[in-house]
């Protein structure tokens, strides 16, 4: 079975929206290397519209250019990239194929392929939304920015549930950047504070 995982560019007050707008300035070796290690590792990317449409109008450019990122720009384009979206694509960039309605369906199927590559998400809100929701998501990737955006979306809304995670690894860069991988949790496990009280030092 194939495992899903996201990855996202996030400020410290959860903003992931427009990340071309405060992300730059943190970008170094460390995080180029953990972005290789994940998308860069890629056999099938999974990706909202928005996102995919960024993706297209860029990299493909970037390729035929042939400058210094040119060798990732060709592992996007060699990837497989399934789009969420009820319109046509447009690009024509190569290795594309569009999903649309309900998400479960054809995620489970992707989920039970043959292979044991992780299947990446970049980006794309409102996927990872629904397949957290759906128990699809098995693997989230943070790398989280010293910095407050103080406006835009934020990946997680809210809601009326909880939405525990378990931490599986953590890097800090030199820039301050933390490198989080999560997974969630399906049982929270949560006591309450009396609970919690039962096992403060008696004095």
């Amino acid at each position: 079975m194939r495992k899903i995982a996201a990855q996202f560019f996030i400020s410290l007050d959860g903003v992931v929206e427009a990340p071309d707008q405060w992300h730059f300035p943190y970008f170094n070796d460390e995080m180029g290397a953990a972005v290789d290690a994940t998308l860069g590792t890629a056999d099938t990317l999974l990706l909202g519209r928005r996102t995919y449409d960024s993706f297209a109008g860029a990299w493909p450019g970037r390729e035929a250019a042939g400058g210094e990122d040119a060798p990732f720009a060709k592992l996007l384009g060699d990837a497989r990239k399934i789009v969420v979206s009820n319109r046509p694509l447009e690009s024509g960039w190569r290795n594309s194929e569009r999903v649309g309605g309900d998400l479960v369906a054809p995620v489970t199927a992707l989920k039970n392929e043959p292979g044991t590559g992780t299947v990446w998400i970049s980006g794309s809100v409102s996927v990872v939304r629904q397949l957290l929701a759906a128990g699809l998501l098995d693997e989230l990737n943070l790398l989280v920015h010293p910095i407050a955006v103080r406006k835009g979306l934020r990946l997680f809304e809210e809601g009326d549930a909880p939405a525990p995670l378990e931490l599986l690894s953590c890097e800090a860069f030199a820039t301050g950047v933390l490198n989080l991988f999560y997974s969630p949790v399906t049982s929270s496990g949560h006591g309450t504070y009396d609970d919690a009280k039962t096992h403060l030092p008696q004095h």
